[in-house]
């Protein structure tokens, strides 16, 4: 019951702003911002994962909070004169649930959420709705609330890196 009651309460406060959606570009991005944390979420469940579930809701939340917490904090005024801009929700979304994928279940399963995150990001700069940066920082505190919170769910694991100018990939397994 809790969980129906999560999903209903998280699509509810989502799909509130579709009636506003000015563009087909605007309400494709609104709906794959749920899609894909949607998406995530279903998988814990799919396969019984209730490790990843947990961290899901760890990662789901903890980037909530910090998004909403700088929106009201930083009230940075939108490009449509709105307020609230900084930094994109939807965006912070969308790659908080494709960030997930990548860290529990492997890159090669987080790609198209990955691209779907930035159409999403990409969606909110032409409704005129954010600023790049917006959507850059949400893009980053999305992923990395993810990243801090997930573990490999089984297998290989690939993460890219970055350090001081080097740039890779660090492969590692759990048993």
């Amino acid at each position: 019951m809790f969980r129906l009651t999560l999903i209903s309460l998280v699509l509810s406060c989502c799909l509130s702003n579709q009636a506003r959606a000015a563009s087909d570009i605007e309400v494709a991005g609104d709906w794959i911002q749920i899609l894909i944390p949607s998406t995530a979420y279903a998988t814990t469940l799919y396969l019984n994962d209730n490790e990843g579930e947990t961290q899901m809701y760890q990662s789901f939340f903890t980037n909530l909070g910090i998004t909403y917490a700088l929106k009201v904090g930083v009230n940075r005024t939108r490009p449509n004169g709105g307020n609230h801009s900084f930094p994109s929700g939807h965006t912070s979304a969308s790659f908080q649930g494709a960030s997930f994928i990548h860290a529990r279940y492997g890159l090669k399963y987080a790609i198209p959420a990955y691209i779907g995150a930035a159409f999403v990001g990409y969606s909110r700069v032409y409704a005129n709705k954010h600023f790049t940066s917006d959507v850059l920082a949400g893009a980053a505190i999305g992923s990395l609330s993810s990243f801090y919170f997930t573990t490999p769910y089984k297998g290989l694991n690939i993460t890219p890196t970055a350090n001081k100018g080097e740039y890779g990939l660090q492969v590692s397994t759990s048993w």
